[in-house]
């Protein structure tokens, strides 16, 4: 993977006139509208080019992406501080200080995300630490060209690593025009890692779970659904490993339905109960299509006190947010209609493109549909090693709602 030198002339990009609002806001994409013209040769894939307004002053340093609509992803917005070896090590050392300052740092037990792509100032990069391990998703095109050299400054500053995987099997790099890619980039990374995370052993799958593994951004959610399931009948729907129903048990439950269409997922789920010695007979497994079981609950007239929606991502575009807009309300009126008076919904959504008002309106309409008087208690989001900065709204990707239904 060859680097570019940083101190080679850089292609400048000049944007249209009245272009650069969003740059001056510290926003780091430029879309492919806003481009009027390229001053110099023809920049390739992930190379680095300088941001000029249409008057030719200087916005950027940015990562050139020629097949995405994001046609640059922004690496510095100081002209002093160009793209090199220095910023991205300046960047990485930024990420592990405020980390062990909120209480992660890498230790043989933790779980939690080390670098938040762009939050982090480093766009496209994904960083997840799983006990002594460091799982990697690199989704932009700089990458192409810096993802060797960052891995080096990962093993400099990461003593404790003994591997890095690399899980950048998204189909968010199709979208820049890059392949697919899953493999090791150094060291031993083992099938299944265990991580404790708040009182809980729990197995992880870092080559072919989703995302990197876990969802690391839900540690929060998950504790609070122990505080509330004391003698309840719970439903964990789209229960992956298990995590929430783990909670549940852990919080006294008198039963626990764990249900996900992935049986490689419950089986890993199963593990996680019994590694934590909780009680299997208060368990039911339910290897089922969530959308289909969910119906037959409701057509039988199926009861619980404590429901949690936790599903994969339905929106990755504004092409489809109506669509997954209907989903989100469909799971959400099936689950108030599967409460007792007094119950509780966790009801969540992991999809970015959809905002935090809208997926309170969709909850709002379940509610009003299913006929059901419903207070909102509680909101969710993404936990402090999952950062959001105020330039960059589209970080906030999780938002959650804990809802009661009278």
């Amino acid at each position: 993977m060859a680097k570019q030198n940083s101190d080679s002339k850089l292609t400048r990009v000049i944007l249209a006139p009245a272009r650069e609002k969003s740059l001056l806001r510290k926003h780091p994409w430029i879309f492919s509208g806003a481009v009027a013209s390229i001053k110099g040769q023809e920049p390739k894939m992930g190379e680095t080019v300088e941001i000029s307004d249409s008057n030719g002053q200087f916005l950027a340093y940015a990562a050139w992406s020629p097949e995405s609509q994001i046609r640059a992803r922004v690496w510095s917005f100081q002209q002093q501080k160009p793209m090199n070896e220095a910023l991205l090590e300046e960047q990485l050392l930024k990420c592990i200080a405020r980390r062990a300052a909120s209480g992660y740092a890498m230790d043989g037990k933790k779980g939690f995300r080390l670098v938040n792509a762009e939050s982090d100032c480093l766009p496209g990069c994904v960083i997840d630490v799983y006990a002594n391990s460091v799982v990697c998703q690199f989704l932009s095109a700089g990458w192409e060209i810096w993802r060797d050299t960052f891995c080096a400054l990962l093993r400099k500053h990461l003593p404790l690593c003994t591997g890095i995987l690399e899980r950048s099997d998204s189909s968010a790099r199709t979208k820049e025009g890059l392949a697919e890619r899953k493999g090791i980039l150094s060291g031993e990374v083992p099938e299944q890692i265990e991580i404790l995370e708040n009182g809980l052993w729990l197995a992880i799958d870092p080559w072919n779970g989703h995302k990197t593994g876990y969802y690391l951004d839900q540690r929060g959610a998950r504790a609070a659904v122990e505080r509330h399931s004391k003698d309840r009948d719970v439903l964990n729907a789209f229960c992956y490993t298990g995590g929430f129903g783990l909670k549940a048990l852990q919080g006294g439950a008198k039963s626990v339905v764990q249900m996900d269409v992935s049986t490689d997922a419950l089986a890993i789920a199963r593990q996680n109960t019994e590694r934590n010695g909780l009680d299997m007979d208060r368990v039911e497994w339910s290897a089922n299509d969530v959308f289909l079981e969910l119906r037959k609950y409701r057509d039988r007239a199926r009861q619980f006190d404590l429901v949690i929606l936790d599903p994969p991502k339905f929106a990755d575009s504004q092409a489809n947010l109506e669509k997954a807009a209907r989903g989100y309300k469909d799971i959400n009126l099936l689950g108030i209609k599967l409460l007792r008076p007094g119950g509780l919904l966790f009801t969540f959504s992991c999809s970015g493109i959809m905002g935090a008002d809208l997926f309170g309106k969709i909850v709002s309409d379940a509610a009003l549909d299913s006929g059901r008087e419903c207070q909102i208690i509680d909101r969710f989001f993404q936990p402090e090693d999952h950062p959001v900065a105020p330039s960059f709204p589209e970080g906030l990707y999780l938002k959650g709602l804990l809802v009661r239904v009278l």
